[in-house]
């Protein structure tokens, strides 16, 4: 499970990135500095002849290296707060799971934001940072309970993928979304699809969906939940701070 493709990101040491740093990978067209064989080549593919020790080349010749290197991300934790006891073991894993992360943000370079969703809407929680004092004081604020307004969450979570992009347009974005897929209210269900279906479309971010449901009967909305956004759907032996970070870990 990774972000999808590897784009022009900012420098970092946690997800695969084509860069002006890194090992060159192949000689394109565009690319970084002057790649000297793929220039030659190039000339020679075109029927280029070496005149008294010199290699006539032309403009359309010139090759550059694609760099592959690694880069940094914005990982968004969509937390359900809603209900009680669930909630909150929900929000006591994300809150270690943040922890953890941000204690290699220094080397890593990420950032790391929280969404929380209960009663009337979805609030941010914790804006994108790396500091983790800052997260280690607002998390420890956070309420629970009230309905599941699902489809506020990932509308939220949409908004603030996309202003950090306009911030730092190279760091790619992972959605962790724990919920068990449950969407309560006036057309709960319907307006979350049509919600996660618009994050897939605009290609904001890559996803995953931890899936939190408890008790024998199992209703499979995470899954639902996790296609509509084109993600995969785990499900965690134990839902703690470590196994949350491990799905960040694996996820990019």
């Amino acid at each position: 499970m990774r972000l999808p493709g590897a784009g022009e990101g900012l420098s970092g040491r946690r997800s695969a990135a084509h860069g002006p740093r890194g090992a060159t990978v192949r000689a394109i067209a565009g690319g970084h500095g002057v790649h000297v064989p793929g220039t030659v080549a190039a000339a020679a593919g075109r029927g280029a002849v070496v005149e008294d020790g010199r290699l006539a080349l032309e403009t359309r010749d010139l090759r550059g290296a694609l760099r592959r290197g690694t880069e940094s991300n914005l990982v968004v934790f969509l937390v359900d707060a809603s209900g009680s006891m669930a909630a909150r073991d929900r929000l006591s894993a994300v809150t270690g799971a943040v922890t953890s992360l941000l204690r290699d943000a220094y080397q890593k370079r990420d950032t790391v934001a929280v969404i929380t969703f209960r009663g009337p809407g979805a609030e941010v929680a914790l804006p994108a940072t790396r500091s983790i004092d800052a997260a280690v004081r607002r998390l420890a604020r956070l309420r629970t309970g009230g309905r599941t307004p699902l489809a506020e969450g990932l509308v939220e979570a949409l908004h603030l993928i996309e202003r950090e992009r306009r911030r730092e347009p190279g760091r790619r974005a992972l959605l962790v979304v724990l919920s068990d897929g449950r969407a309560t209210g006036p057309g709960g269900r319907e307006r979350a699809r049509a919600a996660a279906a618009a994050l897939r479309e605009r290609g904001a971010a890559g996803a995953v969906v931890v899936d939190c449901e408890s008790g024998r009967v199992r209703l499979g909305l995470a899954a639902e939940l996790a296609d509509s956004l084109g993600a995969p759907c785990v499900r965690l032996a134990a839902l703690d701070a470590d196994a949350v970070a491990g799905v960040v870990r694996a996820g990019i």
